[in-house]
């Protein structure tokens, strides 16, 4: 358990001085910095050299720390997170809080609350801000399922490589993304 603690504390020393981290998220490895830094989210986008037209999602650890993000919390949000059948990302209009080039062209976030991952969630409790979740790749190419699968270019660029889960063969599957109508209804963007 200290090696643990440990290691949050580490990600969290990286989130502060507002550099990358590589780490296990709630569904695959991924790219992470302060969700309000637009200094730390161009650097992620270099990584990855990535169009920054191209957003990215934003994890947040309950439904205090959506609403600090999305400009309309969905009235009924509660039902949709207790319906949840796997992590879920929330696309809902962005608020002032969120790093302008974290946005899509519309104005909006991907927004998801981190329910089964210990790492994530006390990363983000410690912290206090959204922790942006990209997957560790080369945009363009394959996500990797897990920690071997990672290029080494990604590994080395990034400031802090989170020293747990890396010889988990677990493949997990990034988030269903769906988008939030004013209605409250779901469009499904990705199942």
């Amino acid at each position: 358990m200290k090696h643990f603690q440990q290691e949050v504390e580490a990600a969290v020393e990286a989130l502060l001085l507002q550099q990358v981290i590589l780490y296990p998220t709630d569904t695959v490895w991924g790219l992470g910095c302060d969700a309000e830094s637009p200094r730390a989210v161009e650097r992620i986008y270099q990584l990855k050299q990535r169009p920054a037209s191209k957003s990215c999602i934003v994890l947040v650890a309950d439904e205090a720390m959506f609403a600090r993000y999305a400009a309309a919390v969905p009235a009924n949000l509660s039902e949709l997170l207790a319906a949840q059948q796997r992590p879920t990302t929330y696309v809902v209009p962005a608020s002032r809080y969120v790093a302008a080039n974290l946005l899509a062209e519309d104005g909006t976030v991907g927004l998801r609350i981190v329910r089964d991952d210990e790492f994530c969630f006390k990363v983000l409790r410690r912290f206090g801000h959204g922790l942006v979740s990209t997957s560790a790749n080369v945009s363009g190419q394959p996500t990797p399922g897990i920690y071997k699968e990672i290029e080494p270019v990604i590994v080395r660029g990034a400031d802090h490589v989170v020293g747990l889960r890396q010889d988990d063969e677990t493949r997990a599957a990034p988030s269903r993304v769906v988008r939030v109508l004013p209605n409250g209804q779901l469009e499904v963007l990705r199942d």
